[in-house]
């Protein structure tokens, strides 16, 4: 029997400290050598102005077999009142092939994405980091500033984006549930990297949105939004000057315009980079000092999605969550 579980039901099963911890052992298991994750396939739809991405993993430790369908439609919204990017996720028996799950992949997504920066800022933020710049007001938004607020004590949070003004105070009253902090909507993006611990890009900008000067000592960046070889949130100088830290090298070679197009210009190079699961393991140091600049750079990987699905899927048995479904029928 399979289980059908929507977006509602996905939502009511997530905790985000319990996916942050999901991630710890996903990259581990993965740079272990106990998950296969091929390159992710992605196709164009240009008739429609879409990408279809296709993503499979298997992580041997916890059976969780299957893959992602995400895609990017960026009409969406005005054309067809939907969101942009959509998901969907099929969990598969790793034991006969039969399919466990299929399940909502757009909040899953938002969840597992804020989760590994989750991550990436507890291994790499300074302990008294206190002050957080989140450029982007959009979904996918909301899940960073929740996951960074599971890892440290944020006391004042600053929220940057380019959205008119009541889609900024709409996302400001949407972090109600879990932000006890100061909330400030900014209007200088320089003055709101310069203030902060922390700043968190998750943007759909296609070229840089800050300035690699603005980063005082000791700034832990989190590079989440751009995604494709040609786009880029960050300057080539917020590059140069920052310790990065990849969800993986690999993908982030093939999709990572943020390093990609300083590498291709002479302006940087790949052996300065490493990936989270080396930091995760104890293979490579996280923080070495408290003015090093770090960055985390995301492109989002198949095990993040798979391993969190696996464990919707437990929790929904746990809970009698979701729809029974038999496709034999």
């Amino acid at each position: 029997m399979t289980i059908l579980l929507s977006r509602s039901d996905v939502a009511r099963l997530l905790d985000m400290a319990e996916v942050i911890d999901i991630m710890a052992k996903a990259f581990a298991d993965f740079v272990e050598g106990r998950a296969v994750m091929p390159q992710r396939t992605v196709i164009g739809v240009p008739d429609n102005a879409g990408t279809a991405l296709y993503m499979p993993a298997y992580l041997k430790g916890t059976g969780d077999l299957g893959v992602k369908v995400v895609t990017v439609y960026p009409g969406n919204p005005e054309r067809h009142k939907l969101p942009t990017i959509l998901g969907t996720i099929m969990l598969l028996d790793d034991q006969t092939g039969a399919p466990l799950a299929l399940m909502d992949g757009g909040y899953l997504t938002a969840i597992r994405t804020g989760a590994v920066a989750g991550l990436a800022t507890r291994l790499l933020a300074r302990r008294d980091a206190a002050v957080h710049t989140v450029f982007g007001t959009g979904g996918m938004a909301r899940a960073q500033v929740w996951a960074v607020n599971c890892v440290r004590d944020i006391q004042k949070l600053i929220l940057y984006s380019i959205d008119p003004p009541e889609v900024r105070r709409a996302f400001r009253e949407s972090l109600r549930d879990f932000v006890g902090a100061e909330v400030v909507l900014a209007d200088d993006p320089a003055r709101a990297v310069a203030e902060a611990d922390i700043v968190t890009l998750v943007t759909s900008a296609r070229t840089p949105v800050v300035d690699g000067s603005w980063f005082k000592p000791g700034t832990h960046i989190n590079g989440i939004g751009s995604h494709a070889p040609r786009l880029r949130e960050l300057d080539s100088l917020t590059v140069q000057r920052a310790r990065i830290v990849c969800d993986h090298v690999d993908a982030c070679r093939a999709e990572a315009g943020d390093l990609i197009i300083p590498a291709e210009a002479g302006e940087w190079n790949w052996d300065r980079a490493c990936s989270l699961g080396d930091l995760v393991t104890g293979k490579i140091a996280a923080r070495e000092d408290g003015t090093e600049i770090t960055l985390f750079k995301s492109v989002g990987l198949a095990i993040q999605d798979l391993s969190t699905a696996g464990y919707v899927y437990r929790k929904a048995l746990e809970h009698k969550a979701g729809t029974e479904f038999d496709f034999a029928k």
